[in-house]
């Protein structure tokens, strides 16, 4: 149950029996990459067990990070404590920040989250807990400050997540190495990527905390930092491989001689072993891993595939490929054709073609096509285009929208449609629901009667936008309103087989030929891969269940508006007209209470449909650039099975 997403294995380096000097040769802080999040917070969890059963006679000292990043750490390490495997009786926990001001209690406080998630579970005593208070009267701050750096001095372990831009704690960025336990002035970005916590109020989001500073977690005699997802590639090679800079807090640890950082494969993505494995050592060098490496040979020599030389490999150490494989030139032309080849403007295969070299089958047709939507706009801002073509080419297409996506609705957006409904001449329910809107408590979920109305705001309009193209709403539309999600807040509840159930009884009726996902690798808990992960378990147990049909049915993953495939990966590339690139865009326009005023929009200001065409026609500009043929935009998928 539970199983995690990651994508199929195309090659690497072969690390067996290399050594470390040599695999780690470009890393400032050595870093041990897992498949998956949760193989990786086993592996922490191992070392700090065996940190604590090797201290004896004295306190183990141990400093611990809240936030997404540690929680499959933490329930690792509660689950082998409740077996007994380990015991916190000789542990000395000190949390390495807190809002200010903040009462322990509070929803969102650090101290309430860290006893959720680990201390309330394990046998630690507690005058063995310190965590910053949030209730210090102001005049007294700076000297609790101290008398708790004084405290938190030392540590024996140190185990953190770190953010996106290289926070650890609340360090921002312009922190230095020097820095103590202090009170912090929270930025406006740092309070914008926090009010997630506060149900997206920045009102409610505290102006300040208290964090330990980067001089006081050097002192510690081991640290050991950790990065789950994608969306924190950018912060693991600052960190690891970057220069010490302020600007990436976190990269100022480098100083520390007994550190190492834990990432999954998705956070590792940007390391250079990841990006370029040639340059480190010996490959594994698949058919998908040769397209890789010329695509990275051409964009560090600035020329298309068919005009790379023999020297422009030598100089750029893929001399083992032509050994492997040939003359460059055979390489050349074998890499274009492969590339080429994922191109098709038919992207449920072409009745009657010839199918050897395209990527979808031209049998059976039509084809019934299931797409899993996470929320109800993720259909059209991420394959809008090729969703278009699928229905105007015949298939049977049916769109499954997984969550009803209600907490992203403003409540101004819920007023204007009362206020609208009421001069239609409908039921008066304006000061009804604004008394439900008044009455809602920060931090706290929200009412269910006011989910209910944002979820039909929000069904209403993925109606509007499939019905643009021609899909029919009433048949082929599926709102699963999966479970895990209706918590009535960002956190949402665990993912159970109840979520699981559903996805499989409209997979066993639609028996779809081709479905499509998302292929998100961003926060492990969060929607997207949460929804991923569960529909990919439903067909898993389907196959189990003797299901023979699924040998037929292929699945493919398309991404966010905010990354896409790198073309190494790529199985199918789906060209759009400009034409087609403005169906898609009023697509995305039907969903007004997503427009204008984007309630997610985390560092990228401009709304969805804006980030979906840069996106696509960036990579039709890659196709070019490659050699290939010049479109307005283009959409790409992997295949996954």
């Amino acid at each position: 149950m539970n199983k995690a997403f990651t994508l199929p294995y195309e090659g690497a380096l072969i690390e067996k029996n290399l050594p470390g000097g040599i695999l780690h040769n470009y890393e400032k802080i050595w870093t041990d990459i897992y498949p998956e999040s949760r193989t990786a917070s086993e592996a922490v969890a191992d070392l700090v067990a065996a940190a604590i059963q090797g201290c004896e006679g004295r306190l183990f000292r141990l400093g611990l990070s809240t936030g997404a990043t540690p929680v499959s750490l933490y329930g690792e390490l509660a689950r082998r404590c409740k077996a007994g495997e380990l015991s916190f009786r000789n542990v000395e926990v000190v949390s390495i920040d807190e809002y200010y001001p903040s009462s322990p209690d509070a929803l969102q406080s650090r101290n309430r989250r860290l006893h959720e998630a680990l201390l309330d579970q394990v046998d630690i005593r507690p005058e063995n807990i310190h965590i910053p208070d949030g209730t210090v009267p102001q005049e007294r701050l700076s000297a609790y400050c101290a008398e708790f750096d004084r405290l938190a001095r030392g540590l024996d372990l140190l185990v953190m997540g770190v953010g996106e831009r290289g926070q650890v704690g609340f360090n921002e960025s312009g922190s230095n190495e020097k820095t103590r336990t202090r009170t912090v002035r929270l930025p406006y970005r740092s309070r914008k990527r926090q009010a997630r916590f506060f149900n997206h109020d920045l009102t409610a989001t505290p102006h300040s905390a208290v964090t330990m500073g980067i001089g006081t977690m050097l002192s510690a005699g081991r640290i050991v930092l950790m990065a789950w997802g994608e969306d924190k590639a950018q912060a693991v090679r600052d960190i690891a491989e970057g220069e010490m800079d302020p600007a990436c807090p976190a990269s100022l640890l480098q100083r520390h001689d007994h550190i190492r950082f834990v990432v999954d494969e998705a956070a590792a993505a940007q390391l250079t072993r990841m990006v370029a494995p040639w340059l480190v050592g010996p490959c594994d060098w698949t058919r998908k891993l040769m397209r890789k490496a010329v695509i990275w040979l051409c964009r560090t020599v600035g020329k298309p595939i068919l005009k790379l030389t023999e020297q422009d490999y030598l100089e750029n150490s893929l001399g083992e490929l032509l050994e492997r494989y040939g003359s460059f030139d055979r390489v050349n032309i074998d890499v274009f054709n492969d590339l080429q080849h994922t191109i098709t403007g038919w992207p449920g295969g072409k009745p009657g073609a010839d199918d050897s070299t395209r990527p979808v089958s031209a049998s059976p047709y039509p084809k019934t096509v299931l797409i899993f939507s996470p929320h109800p706009d993720d259909d059209v801002i991420s394959m809008g285009g090729t969703f278009i073509r699928l229905v105007s080419q015949g298939h049977d297409v049916h769109v499954a929208y997984e969550t009803s996506g209600d907490v992203a609705v403003h409540d101004d957006v819920v007023l204007q449609h009362m206020d609208a409904a009421f001069q239609l001449g409908l039921a008066d329910r304006f000061a009804e629901v604004k008394a439900l809107v008044d009455a809602k408590v920060p931090g706290q979920p929200e009412p269910r009667e006011l989910l209910e109305l944002k979820g039909a705001i929000r069904r209403s309009e993925a109606r509007g936008a499939v019905r643009s193209f021609g899909l029919d709403d009433e048949k082929n539309v599926h709102f699963l309103n999966l479970p895990f999600y209706e918590s009535g807040g960002i956190k949402k509840h665990p993912r159970t087989q109840a979520d699981t159930d559903i996805i499989k009884d409209l997979v066993m009726r639609l028996r779809p030929h081709m479905i499509f996902m998302a292929g998100d690798l961003a926060d492990p808990h969060g929607t997207h891969r949460v929804c991923t992960e569960a529909a990919l378990e439903a067909v898993e147990q389907l196959r189990a269940e003797g299901n023979a049909w699924l040998a037929d049915t292929h699945i493919w993953l398309y991404r966010g508006a905010w990354m896409e495939w790198e073309l190494g990966r790529v199985d199918m590339a789906v060209p759009l007209s400009p034409d087609e690139v403005v169906k898609k865009r009023h697509a995305i326009f039907h969903h007004l209470s997503q427009k204008d005023i984007v309630p997610f929009p985390g560092e990228d200001p401009r709304e969805f449909w804006q980030r979906a065409e840069e996106r696509t026609e960036n990579t039709a500009r890659e196709y070019d650039r490659l050699g290939m043929a010049e479109y307005q935009a283009i959409e790409v998928f992997l295949k996954l099975c």
